[in-house]
């Protein structure tokens, strides 16, 4: 979230990095400045009945001493039409704060000034690129054909028990998939991120903690009988770790990872795009996280994209690295980093992590805080990443390295499937 600071010292700044989101933002930026003028006044005002609240006070005790009732009596009657007063006031400034609060919880975080302007994917920049493209043969299968050929994967079994995009995995797709995400967290962990298992459901705090309430509701499955969220990712409980938490500099930085399912609601997706693996309602993925001395943050983007970039080169996949556009990006991400590996069958790319800094717009939204050397305590950065999402990653492996003896399992995997061939 924005901080009222942020919008009012600068009004020209704000409305010029929200256009590059794509948000007029000028209109929103003179109803919180009318509110914020209105919560100034009605506070002065407040102040002031309280300020002569107590100087009467200290009066009505000395005209009792000197016998002047009546005086003293007239005292306290303007002491109770004050204090009158002040409750209305009182109801009113909460009011206006809950209306000032929702204005600026609509407005997205301010995109960092390296984000391309833009409006859609096709503006978004490659940053590298690496890996070979593997030739394969012109009757080379897509990954749903290999699933059935192989019996690793049954999508059909998955709309039987549940519905579309709730695949099931057996034998050694089974195999890959608890292989991958071992492999993952044993490469997050070596570069010092710490394992953490959360909760699969978090409540109404949480999400609107890492942003995802009251933007993307409609993306996630509510359990209504409990108002709980069931997670779209492990940035919201792992993030969610330490809201309302206040860090000391040499807590710096913070880093976790955590293996989850995650559930998204996808509404609206269908098409050719979201056969087999390429969009699911459930899948797995393992996050990275990071929390960050606002000086550094942008020090840990460039690490975790760079960790990133390494599992994806150990799993001997082609790859680039794009830089998001204003228009392309989340509403809450500062600047966003995707990585997308080559599917050779579908000669598409296919997205397999996010790797984002949202600088202190998460943060405020926590009050995640970290005391200065000053003892002034401010707002920390919050980063994370895909490391990775396992659906486009197992749908890349199974096309890319189809062979006439079965699929190639990369050298990397093979101490963790234990098998070096999908037969």
């Amino acid at each position: 979230m924005l901080t009222i600071k942020q919008i009012r010292e600068n009004r020209a700044y704000t409305i010029e990095r929200l256009a590059v989101k794509g948000v007029d933002a000028a209109e929103a930026v003179d109803r919180i400045e009318k509110l914020d003028d209105e919560r100034k006044s009605i506070q002065a005002r407040l102040d002031g009945n309280l300020a002569e609240q107590n100087a009467i006070a200290k009066e009505i005790g000395m005209l009792f001493k000197q016998g002047k009732k009546d005086e003293a009596e007239a005292a306290k009657a303007r002491t109770a039409a004050l204090k009158e007063a002040s409750k209305e006031l009182d109801g009113r400034l909460r009011d206006v704060e809950a209306e000032l609060n929702a204005e600026i919880v609509k407005l997205p975080n301010f995109p960092n000034k390296d984000v391309p302007h833009g409006l859609t994917a096709a503006d978004n920049v490659v940053v590298r690129t690496g890996g070979a493209t593997p030739e394969l043969p012109s009757d080379a299968l897509p990954h749903w054909e290999l699933a059935r050929k192989y019996d690793i994967i049954d999508f059909e079994l998955g709309v039987k028990l549940t519905g579309a995009g709730f695949p099931v995995y057996k034998g050694q797709g089974s195999a890959l998939q608890r292989a991958l995400i071992s492999f993952f967290l044993d490469c997050n962990t070596a570069a010092g991120y710490t394992e953490i298992m959360p909760p699969l459901m978090v409540n109404e705090a949480s999400g609107f903690g890492t942003g995802q309430l009251p933007d993307k509701e409609g993306q996630m499955y509510h359990v209504t009988a409990d108002n709980f969220y069931l997670i779209p990712t492990a940035e919201v409980p792992v993030t969610n770790i330490y809201r309302d938490v206040i860090l000391s500099e040499s807590d710096f930085p913070v880093k976790m990872t955590a293996y989850t399912p995650c559930f998204r609601r996808e509404a609206g997706s269908y098409g050719k795009d979201v056969r087999g693996l390429n969009r699911l309602h459930q899948f797995d993925k393992v996050e990275i996280v990071q929390i960050a001395h606002p000086d550094r943050s942008y020090e840990a983007l460039d690490g975790m994209i760079a960790h990133v970039e390494s599992i994806v080169r150990k799993l001997e996949l082609p790859y680039r690295i794009l830089r998001l556009c204003g228009g392309d990006m989340s509403f809450t991400s500062a600047i966003t980093y995707d990585f997308e590996v080559f599917s050779a069958a579908q000669q598409r790319w296919l997205e397999v992590s996010s790797v984002s800094n949202f600088e202190s717009f998460q943060a405020n939204r926590l009050k995640l805080r970290y005391r200065d050397a000053n003892k002034r305590t401010q707002l920390c950065h919050t980063l994370n990443g895909s490391s990775l999402a396992l659906p486009r990653i197992v749908a890349a492996l199974l096309e890319n390295n189809q062979t006439p003896e079965g699929i190639r399992i990369p050298a990397a995997l093979v101490p963790y499937t234990r098998f070096d061939t999908i037969k």
